[in-house]
């Protein structure tokens, strides 16, 4: 494990393994690289596993500004970039299915293909009125980790753990304020609206794998690939974390996917 020191920013993440194409795992909103944990141990036997906590999160610093999908991305080139890697697979969840696209659109010789777990874009745009009510909220607050607790409740599964339940609403409570402000308005009203993602995901000439807990959502990014390698794949009845909930399945649909594509 390590430290990169990248201006105004310093990253934490692990490199273990070996093998091409390299992975880089990208975590979601409130999160860290431990969400990868069911999938590390696997991929290391046969990849370069680069797994990296966003700025702002988990052991990362939190500088005063940049929680944007591009201001992520930024900071993953220049990781990458630092480590002399070959093009990676990148691999985002939620939050991290943006910030890896836009890995993709701004810096494509940095990347082979994506992997986008059920990602935080091509939403309704009506979810910005949410915006409305909530980010004056988090402003407000006395501890506006409690409102983002509240809402991860909504992403639960039918059967989910309550073990990783508790394990993902007290790291919640461990992320600055200005983080969870900012992000979340990042969210809300950026790249998670249709009319903002839909002309950017386009821009995508990699190859992508999606994932989503809708499979009518599936079908949206369908229309919109650019590269006819790629696939987007509906799990009906799976909860927001479902490389979590069904690792097997998920580590052998993304391991046939990266070999398909003759990448190493």
């Amino acid at each position: 494990m390590a430290y990169a020191e990248l201006g105004e920013v310093r990253l934490f993440f692990t490199d273990d393994g070996g093998g091409d194409p390299p992975l880089l795992l990208v975590h979601g909103y409130t999160c860290d690289s431990h969400d990868w944990s069911w999938q590390i141990p696997h991929f290391v036997r046969t990849h370069r596993v680069i797994a990296v906590d966003l700025r702002g999160h988990g052991r990362s610093s939190a500088p005063p500004e940049g929680y944007t999908s591009e201001g992520f991305a930024a900071d993953l080139a220049a990781l990458l970039r630092s480590l002399a890697v070959p093009p990676v697979v990148a691999m985002g969840h939620s939050l991290g299915g943006p910030v890896v696209s836009a890995l993709a659109v701004g810096h494509p010789e940095l990347v082979a293909g994506l992997v986008c777990v059920d990602p935080g874009y091509l939403l309704p745009d009506e979810t910005a009125a949410m915006a409305d009510t909530i980010l004056p909220a988090l402003n407000e607050a006395d501890d506006p980790a409690l409102i983002i607790q509240e809402i991860f409740q909504a992403f639960d599964a039918p059967a989910w753990d309550p073990m990783r339940r508790t394990w993902q609403i007290r790291r919640v409570a461990g992320v600055p304020p200005h983080v969870l402000q900012q992000t979340l308005g990042e969210v809300l009203k950026g790249m998670a609206l249709f009319s903002v993602s839909e002309p950017y995901l386009r821009q995508r000439a990699c190859p992508v794998l999606s994932f989503y807990a809708d499979p009518a959502r599936a079908g949206i990014e369908t229309a919109i690939f650019a590269d006819e390698r790629s696939r987007a794949i509906g799990w009906e009845g799976s909860g927001h974390w479902l490389h979590q909930e069904r690792p097997a399945e998920f580590n052998a649909l993304v391991d046939g996917w990266i070999a398909s594509l003759e990448l190493g």
